[in-house]
């Protein structure tokens, strides 16, 4: 999936308006116009449309778990330069505190089911034997199982 694919998703998922992602990107620690996140938020084929690199869209992850959990004691994380499926996966994870259960139901509600194991192997550390790469398929699941579990139609 590409970030802008899954900065939209979001947006539409828990109905923000333009100034409330402002608001997301700047408790993630970055400045930005309403205008720059329309752009982001564009189609490919439209006009003044503008990729969202991944260390913008891992401020606005971390932003959106400030947003939903609370600002943490200490050190603000730092945004990673380079983002995977797994990181965008467990960002989502912790914002929305979802538990193991949580997740793998959320899942289901989409027809994806996986084991607990397969799950955990998503959410270790790359350097691990039994960390797996989380693919494209499964984000995108994932992200249609928060739409029917978060989305409130207006």
């Amino acid at each position: 999936m590409n970030n802008s694919d899954i900065i939209r998703t979001i947006r539409y998922i828990f109905n923000f308006k333009d100034p409330k992602m402002v608001e997301i990107f700047k408790a993630g620690g970055l400045e930005v116009k309403r205008e720059q996140v329309a752009n982001w938020l564009k189609r490919e084929d439209e006009p003044f449309y503008e990729a969202i690199i991944d260390k913008d869209l891992a401020i606005f992850l971390n932003g959106f778990i400030i947003e939903k959990r609370g600002k943490k004691e200490g050190e603000e994380p730092k945004p990673e330069k380079t983002l995977t499926n797994n990181i965008i996966f467990r960002k989502l994870r912790i914002a929305l505190n979802l538990k193991e259960d949580d997740v793998l139901e959320i899942l289901s509600s989409v027809g994806m089911h996986i084991s607990p194991h397969e799950l955990s192997a998503f959410f270790r550390n790359p350097s691990q034997a039994q960390y797996r790469p989380c693919k494209d398929q499964i984000l995108r699941n994932f992200l249609r199982g928060l739409q029917k579990r978060y989305r409130t139609e207006d």
